[in-house]
């Protein structure tokens, strides 16, 4: 099912912890409503780029997101936020770009130079951006 043109919510569920370990990750309609919004924010970051966003992770259920050690309060457990790269495109440009444009996102994080974290809100957004690295916690901005 395409949740925007360019998003299914199979890509925006699929967890490979989940599968393998029999982890049930069914969104509830409120967060397929929540995904919607984070896809909307996606296709627009798809945009600046032209090119497609590969997603590691969108949604988790409780069971998925304590396996893989997220954090308690993970916008991912309500389906407002996703972790992604670009091919061909470093994750810090990629957070660069994002945080330079006009673009609806609470929190951008550039996650140990791999992959880039991008929530949303249906509050007005923070626009906050952050760096985690190994051992460092996260730090302001763009590091």
């Amino acid at each position: 099912m395409l949740i925007t043109p360019h998003f299914t919510l199979q890509e925006l569920i699929t967890s490979q912890i989940a599968a393998r370990e029999g982890l049930d990750n069914t969104p509830t309609p409120e967060i397929v409503s929540n995904l919607r919004l984070l896809c909307q924010v996606l296709e627009q970051a798809r945009g600046l780029f032209g090119r497609p966003l590969i997603v590691s992770s969108g949604y988790r259920s409780a069971q998925v997101n304590a396996r893989v050690g997220g954090a308690r309060g993970s916008r991912h457990l309500e389906g407002l936020a996703a972790d992604f790269t670009i091919i061909g495109v470093d994750n810090r440009e990629v957070v660069r770009r994002i945080s330079n444009s006009d673009l609806a996102f609470d929190q951008l994080i550039l996650e140990y130079d791999s992959w880039v974290h991008l929530s949303v809100s249906a509050a007005a957004p923070r626009r906050e951006v952050l760096t985690i690295r190994k051992g460092s916690g996260y730090l302001p901005g763009l590091q």
